[in-house]
């Protein structure tokens, strides 16, 4: 496992273990919240390396998630590897799609931007919860109102979290989220409102969180765009790409991310 993959994956699973459960295996991770069945991150199986008896693997997740009334569903990392589960997954009546995931890093260098005072940006707190919830159910990539309502008041409470809300002329209209584990810092749910698009706003958040990272001195601000597209947008603002991963999806059955995004 590359060094890349291995900082990645770190992340990542700390990231996984503040809202789902996590059962160690020898080929990888079974997660499950029982609470939260439609979110996809909180209910798979995680699996990193190839294998030996795919077979065996395939029948030991549908037991583990039939039982449990979920959904059967594989995050396969690591794919030119795992060809003969892929394989396996199809002849078991696995619907299969392959994710292009970027990595991206900031440069730690602080662009100077004018102030501009009709933006606001201040912490979620109790006082303006629902302002920046109702701002995350409105995103169809992020699961929509039945996953963020559950999730979001899960995350609002864990000490690893911190939410942040711009205003534009006192105008709730975007958020963000910064995830920290140790030195390391993840970027997260970073949305607007449909009608606030295309204004800058993102921008403006974002630099305010890179100076939130900076003073709290953390070594790395971390981001992984859900597609190219994406990734292009970070890179304007001291974003590097340090490599893409394909993360491949199985699903027995429900919707593909894809078709979630509307892509």
């Amino acid at each position: 496992m590359n060094s890349l993959f291995s900082k990645v994956l770190e992340l990542d699973i700390a990231y996984l273990d503040t809202f789902t459960n996590r059962i160690d295996t020898s080929w990888g991770y079974l997660f499950h919240n029982e609470n939260q069945p439609a979110y996809y991150d909180a209910n798979h199986a995680h699996i990193h390396e190839a294998p030996s008896d795919p077979k065996f693997v395939i029948e030991e997740v549908l037991d583990f998630y039939q039982k449990r009334n979920l959904t059967p569903r594989f995050y396969i990392f690591n794919i030119e590897n795992q060809g003969p589960l892929i394989k396996e997954l199809y002849a078991s009546g696995f619907r299969y799609e392959e994710l292009v995931s970027p990595v991206q890093i900031w440069n730690k260098e602080l662009t100077s931007r004018q102030q501009n005072n009709r933006i606001q940006i201040e912490r979620v707190t109790e006082a303006n919860y629902t302002d920046a919830l109702e701002i995350e159910c409105q995103i169809k990539e992020f699961g929509g109102r039945g996953v963020r309502e559950k999730a979001f008041a899960v995350e609002f409470k864990h000490p690893a979290f911190s939410r942040y809300l711009l205003k534009l002329d006192g105008i709730a209209c975007s958020t963000a989220c910064l995830f920290e584990h140790g030195n390391q810092v993840r970027l997260e749910h970073v949305a607007t409102l449909e009608e606030y698009r295309g204004k800058g706003l993102i921008g403006d958040l974002i630099y305010f969180l890179q100076e939130e990272v900076k003073k709290k001195g953390l070594e790395n601000l971390w981001v992984f765009p859900i597609d190219e597209r994406v990734e292009n947008v970070y890179a304007k603002y001291g974003f590097q790409s340090l490599g893409k991963f394909i993360t491949g999806h199985a699903f027995l059955s429900g919707k593909s991310v894809m078709e979630i995004r509307g892509s």
